[in-house]
């Protein structure tokens, strides 16, 4: 092969590959809009649940708030839910299919970062919950062995607003 043969197939080859990028660039886009809007879907369901029945694990909760955003000099951080009462806060972690990895963040370094975020509520109570559309065995074992409270759609979970039905 000639150097200018070869010097063309190279060329080819770079015109192909820009293609394979942004090709691979718009799927991300793609699939990056769909893992949010999938995100936000699952935070709304649970908060919309919560809300109508602010209780975790027996407590009783007197506010919720959803996407509570707490920065300090050093550390930033975002809780899907926290509920709170006088002495007691339950932190929600939403997933839409949630993983292993997801319990041990919400153990692991949610719990410190709130403290740290958070110092009002200091001396406070702290619970946790892990809330998913999609949960395998393993992770439930785990998370009810570590204390975590489960929350997973079940059942009769639809509301109907049909007062004004009308015949098509």
């Amino acid at each position: 092969m000639t150097d200018n043969e070869l010097n063309e197939k190279f060329a080819e080859l770079a015109v192909a590959q820009a293609k394979t990028e942004a090709t691979l660039e718009r799927m991300g886009i793609h699939l990056g809009g769909i893992t949010n809007n999938n995100g936000s879907t699952t935070e709304e369901y649970f908060y919309n649940s919560m809300l109508e029945h602010p209780i975790l694990g027996g407590v009783r909760y007197d506010k919720i708030r959803k996407n509570v955003y707490g920065v300090g000099l050093k550390l930033e951080d975002e809780y899907d839910i926290v509920m709170y009462n006088g002495n007691s806060i339950a932190i929600i972690e939403c997933k839409y299919k949630a993983h292993e990895n997801d319990l041990r963040k919400l153990m692991d370094k949610k719990v410190d970062n709130f403290r740290a975020l958070f110092p009002d509520f200091k001396g406070y109570k702290i619970y946790l919950g892990l809330a998913s559309f999609s949960f395998y065995p393993e992770l439930e074992e785990m998370a009810k062995q570590n204390g975590v409270a489960i929350l997973k759609q079940k059942g009769d979970v639809v509301e109907v607003e049909a007062t004004n039905l009308k015949v098509f």
